[in-house]
C-alpha cells in the first residue's frame, strides 16, 4: 500500500482554530500511523502563521500556509482556487473538512473543481488494504451505517460533524511550513464580504456542557418542552433536541443532536421522549451516563441507557424538577 498523504482543512476565524481540525487532525494521525503516512493541515486566512506551531502539536506533519488579507473573512471563490491549485501540485490522497457552515460549502465546490468523490457527515474513517479511505455514514433514516469508498479518484474527500472525533496533543512535535503561492488577483474574484455580523451565545454550548437534557417528538408540545429547559436550567446543563423538535419550532437548529447536529459527551445525559434512531445516537452515545425516559417500553435508546425509566414525561419530569429544587434549597 502506498503511503498516505493526509490533508485536513485547520478552519480558523479571526486567528482563533475551530475545534473541528485539530479534532481532524487526532483522527489523521491515527490513520497515518498504521499505514506510514504523513499529515498536513492546510491554514488560510490573514495573519495566520503563528497558528502552525499549534497544528503541529496536534498532529501535522506539515502546515501549507496561505497568508494574505483577501483571505479574511473566509470567501468560497478563492478559497477553492487556492486549495484546487494545491492538490494539483502536492497530490494529496485523503482531504478531510469539518462540516461546519464553510466545510459544508467549500468541500463540494472543491470536490467538483477537482472531479472526485465526497461523503458528507461521516461518523467514523478507516483505511483498507489498498489506502482507499472507508467513509462510515448513516443512511435510510439512521438504520444502517454505510461504508463509501472512492478507489478511483483522488484526494478522496469527506466531511465530519464537529465533535465526532477526539483531540489529540501530543507532548513534543515538530513540522515544516510550507507558504502556498497566491494569485495577484485573489481579492477581486467572487463576491465580496461587505460586513459580518455574529450572533452572541445566549446560553451554555451544546458541546461544553457536562448536563444535556435532550427531548424528542415525543415531547408533544411547546408546553412540555419548557419543562426541559426548567429542568436543564436547574441542573446546569443545557437542552438538546432531535430533528422532530427542531421542524417543529420548539428549538432552535443549533440545539440538534446527531448526524446532522452536533455531538455531545457530558457527565450526565438525559432523553426524554426520544425513540432513539442510529442518527441520533451517534451523537451522545459516548455521554458518561445515560437516562431515557419514555413511554414506549420498546424504545430505542433504552438500549444506550444506563438508567431506563418507563413512563409518561409528564408524570416524571414535573417531581423531578421539584426535588431538584428542594435539594438546591438545603
Amino acid at each position: 500500500m502506498k503511503k498516505p498523504q493526509i490533508w485536513i482543512i485547520a478552519e480558523q476565524r479571526g486567528g482563533v482554530l475551530h475545534d473541528v481540525g485539530l479534532e481532524l487532525l487526532g483522527k489523521a494521525r491515527e490513520l497515518a500511523e498504521a499505514a506510514d503516512g504523513s499529515v498536513a493541515a492546510i491554514l488560510l486566512g490573514k495573519d495566520v502563521l503563528p497558528l502552525a506551531e499549534t497544528l503541529m502539536r496536534y498532529g501535522a506533519d506539515t502546515v501549507l500556509v496561505a497568508d494574505h488579507p483577501g483571505l479574511e473573512p473566509y470567501h468560497l471563490l478563492p478559497y477553492t482556487t487556492i486549495l484546487a491549485e494545491a492538490c494539483r501540485s502536492y497530490q494529496p490522497d485523503i482531504m478531510l473538512f469539518g462540516a461546519t457552515s464553510l466545510g459544508v460549502e467549500l468541500a463540494p465546490r472543491l470536490a467538483a473543481r477537482l472531479q472526485t468523490g465526497l461523503s458528507a457527515h461521516c461518523i467514523d474513517l478507516q483505511l483498507d488494504a489498498d489506502g482507499n479511505l472507508l467513509q462510515m455514514v448513516p443512511g435510510w433514516g439512521g438504520g444502517v451505517v454505510a461504508t463509501i469508498t472512492c478507489p478511483d479518484r483522488r484526494p478522496q474527500m469527506a466531511t465530519v460533524m464537529p465533535g465526532v472525533m477526539k483531540k489529540a496533543q501530543f507532548a513534543a512535535r515538530t513540522g515544516r511550513v510550507i507558504r502556498l503561492e497566491i494569485g495577484e488577483n485573489i481579492e477581486v474574484s467572487g463576491p465580496r464580504v461587505l460586513e459580518v455580523k455574529q450572533e452572541e451565545r445566549q446560553e451554555l454550548p451544546l458541546e461544553s456542557a457536562e448536563v444535556v437534557v435532550a427531548g424528542g417528538f415525543g415531547i408533544g408540545d411547546p408546553e412540555g418542552w419548557q419543562l426541559l429547559e426548567e429542568l436543564a436550567g436547574l441542573l446546569g446543563g443545557a437542552v438538546g433536541a432531535t430533528r422532530p423538535p427542531v421542524d417543529e419550532g420548539w428549538a432552535a437548529e443549533e440545539q440538534m443532536i446527531g448526524q446532522s447536529g452536533k455531538t455531545v459527551r457530558p457527565r450526565l445525559y438525559i432523553g426524554v421522549g426520544i425513540s432513539g434512531m442510529s442518527h441520533h445516537v451517534v451523537g451522545m452515545d459516548e455521554s458518561e451516563f445515560v437516562v431515557a425516559i419514555n413511554k414506549d417500553p420498546k424504545a430505542e435508546l433504552f438500549k444506550f441507557a444506563d438508567l431506563a425509566v418507563v413512563g409518561d414525561y409528564r408524570e416524571i419530569i414535573p417531581p423531578l424538577i421539584e426535588e431538584v429544587k428542594a435539594l438546591k434549597g438545603s
